[in-house]
């Protein structure tokens, strides 16, 4: 199976649209005809069908699925991150309020299933007794999904421009870099929508666009947005940098007078000691809270580590356990900051 083949696989489980359905047709019954003459059943000006064909039953289908999403080629083209947020917060119900249509909301939230393909269907499955190979029909209505894909751009649009305008009454803030982060994910899945919709024949709504243009808001705003960050039991500002790393990587300015935002981390070490051992040991316990200097020091985002290392000497024992914490803060942290961010999406 090509990568290709494989994203869009994935891009349309992510979607949640197909419904597994239809009974496997009798090999009693002799072969059907869609097995070698597709179109003779599925007439192509109202379908897009395709035939997989395996050992296995479920493995026929996924390859039905597959040669269905090939007649799309490279439509899908947000990367794997945008796609992860958009669908996270839609499945969890967040955006739910956006959708005018509840066959849209619905088709986005239900999907676990790995046989699932935008506006399709396994209509259709045969046994050949005698080959011992199955043989899987996947099909999509093209009128009903060209229906559903327009509901969904016009749905993300409108949640767009009600993101944006939420923002610009925020003004500086963490709410507003996620509400222009958000859109711009929103504006990346309506490109890949009208993509679909171009292959399928038809006109996507007006006003389709990157998400370039949302996320360089989101940028300009963050880098005016001023986070302190205050260490106690630092050595040489190793968890002070670390910290300021993650948090310069999402654009925002750290080091700054008057934030906007404080970071406080306690960080402390002690040197247990334990029997039958020729190690040195450190024990590091980490602290740290974001908070909202304008709402009375609101903890906003709580982050602890808790590191035991051994070595040689003491001192060998705590440069590992500060090691080990600026590794942990810069893939521990990082991930929780852009969950934490992804959050601050309106309900």
């Amino acid at each position: 199976m090509s990568k290709i083949n494989l994203s869009l696989l994935f891009f349309a489980v992510s979607l949640g649209l197909l419904s597994c359905g239809g009974s496997p047709s009798s090999a009693s019954g002799g072969k059907p005809l869609w097995v070698d003459n597709l179109n003779s059943v599925y007439n192509r000006l109202q379908y897009v069908a395709a035939v997989g064909y395996a050992s296995d039953r479920q493995m026929a289908e996924r390859s039905a699925l597959s040669n269905l999403s090939s007649f799309f080629g490279q439509s899908i083209q947000s990367d794997q991150t945008i796609r992860n947020t958009y669908f996270e917060a839609a499945r969890s119900g967040a955006m739910t309020q956006w959708f005018d249509s509840t066959d849209v909301d619905y088709s986005i939230r239900t999907t676990t299933s790995m046989d699932i393909l935008i506006g399709a269907e396994i209509r259709e499955t045969w046994y050949d007794e005698r080959n011992r190979v199955y043989y899987a029909a996947a099909v999509m209505d093209r009128q009903r999904t060209i229906q559903i894909y327009t509901n969904m751009i016009s749905d993300n649009l409108r949640m767009i421009n009600n993101l944006v305008n939420a923002a610009k009454e925020e003004g500086n803030s963490l709410e507003a870099v996620s509400r222009y982060r958000f859109a711009g994910a929103a504006a990346d899945i309506n490109t890949d929508y009208a993509n679909i919709l171009n292959v399928l024949g038809a006109s996507p709504p007006a006003g389709v666009t990157t998400g370039d243009q949302y996320r360089l808001e989101a940028l300009n705003i963050a880098r005016v947005i001023p986070i302190g960050i205050i260490v106690t039991g630092d050595r040489s500002a190793r968890i002070q940098n670390a910290f300021a790393k993650i948090f310069n990587d999402f654009g925002f300015r750290t080091g700054t007078s008057n934030p906007h935002y404080v970071l406080y981390v306690n960080v402390s070490i002690t040197n247990p000691e334990y029997p039958n051992t020729q190690y040195q040991w450190a024990q590091m316990e980490l602290n740290a809270s974001l908070t909202d200097p304008a709402g009375a020091d609101a903890v906003l985002l709580p982050f602890t580590l808790s590191i035991r290392e051994g070595h040689n000497t003491t001192s060998l024992a705590e440069n590992r356990a500060f090691l080990t914490a600026e590794q942990k803060i810069e893939s521990d942290y990082k991930e929780l900051l852009s969950s934490y961010m992804n959050q601050l999406f309106p309900k």
